[in-house]
């Protein structure tokens, strides 16, 4: 009884193929952040341009702004920080990043999945 739940275990196992990986079309892009709203200090300005949490938010928008389907596969480099003035108070500024480089993926299309009209 065993030898034969065994037998028809591999014989399944050889008869299913090879399982398809899914594939990914992946691109870089590179954007800036946009300024903070609020005018700070230099270096506190500069420190907020800068945070991992900002770069994750923007490297996020940049992705999804390639279309349905697009997500973050990692952030390359995340630029230089570039500050300019207040006009209405001077001392302070607003900072934001610039050439901020992300790497986006997509599945591939047709690699996952029946296609329609195929079988």
């Amino acid at each position: 009884m065993k030898g034969n739940l065994i037998k028809g275990l591999l014989l399944t196992c050889f008869l299913v193929g090879p399982v398809g990986a899914t594939e990914y079309i992946y691109r870089d892009l590179m954007a800036n952040t946009l300024p903070s709203a609020q005018c700070e200090t230099a270096s506190k300005a500069q420190e907020i341009a800068a945070k991992s949490y900002n770069i994750d938010r923007y490297s996020k928008r940049f992705c999804q702004s390639q279309g349905y389907g697009w997500h973050v596969e990692g952030v390359k480099e995340i630029g230089k920080t570039q500050c300019t003035e207040c006009p209405d108070n001077k001392g302070l500024q607003k900072c934001h990043q610039e050439d901020v480089v992300v790497t986006c993926k997509r599945i591939k299309p047709g690699s996952v999945g029946m296609l329609p009209g195929k079988s």
